[in-house]
């Protein structure tokens, strides 16, 4: 656990913004992905912790299904959550895109750096989640934690129909290439910036920055920062959760 020191009342403050408005269809029907179980609790909820968990983070954003704000509320509302930290939750939209837009329009005025994070990312290191705020205070305007890949990636031209052969077109040296996690840390001003100015649909919201023509960097992730995504996602969470409940004796 990380110092819990807050940061002082001339430091730039910071806040996340969770968009929780998806459904994850992959992992299969009924609740949104964000609210499915994880050791009885919600992937959402772990998410929120474990933002609230760094020394930097003041203030979460969590944005919700279009009609599920109020659920959403009774759900922080219903379990244990940092005092030190204040929780808002917003309507999302019809998008990621929207729904990061409109948590980024909640945020009050004093908020001088932004984290994005995925709610299927429940089990982010509080040391991952310092170092892109940390990051950012040196002076980078967008920050995105990333790991190493593990397999060999080929490029191929996309079947008409699925599940045909593929022809591979290259491939690329993975020494170059990352796995992007989150929470990707910004500038507010230029993270602002980016929402108002790309309008094309984008996949995280450093890519968005990357439009705009800013620098990107990349700190390093963790391996347990996966997106569960997938039902067997969910069984490898379980088990590092229960490797934690080892470690720490509870």
């Amino acid at each position: 656990m990380s110092d819990v020191t807050r940061p002082s009342a001339t430091e730039p403050r910071t806040a996340v913004v969770i968009p929780a408005a998806g459904r994850g269809v992959r992992l299969g029907p009924g609740a949104p992905k964000a609210l499915r179980a994880l050791s009885g609790t919600p992937m959402l909820v772990h998410a929120v912790r474990a933002m609230a968990a760094s020394r930097f983070v003041s203030l979460v954003v969590v944005v919700a299904p279009p009609d599920g704000a109020g659920e959403v509320r009774s759900l922080l509302d219903a379990h244990a959550l940092p005092e030190r930290t204040d929780f808002l939750v917003v309507p999302g939209g019809q998008s990621r895109q929207e729904s990061v837009k409109l948590g980024l329009d909640a945020l009050p005025g004093d908020y001088d750096i932004v984290l994005v994070h995925d709610a299927a990312r429940p089990l982010v290191p509080v040391d991952t989640v310092d170092a892109v705020v940390e990051a950012v205070r040196a002076g980078a305007v967008a920050v995105v934690p990333a790991v190493p890949l593990a397999d060999t990636v080929k490029e191929v031209e996309p079947a008409a129909v699925e599940g045909e052969p593929e022809p591979v077109l290259a491939t690329p040296s993975r020494a170059r290439l990352r796995a992007v996690q989150t929470p990707q840390g910004f500038d507010r001003r230029t993270l602002v910036r980016a929402h108002e100015s790309v309008t094309g649909e984008v996949t995280d919201d450093a890519s968005m920055v990357e439009q705009l023509g800013e620098r990107v960097v990349v700190v390093p992730g963790h391996e347990e920062a996966f997106k569960v995504t997938r039902p067997l996602d969910l069984v490898l969470a379980e088990a590092v959760l229960a490797r934690r409940r080892l470690n720490d004796g509870f």
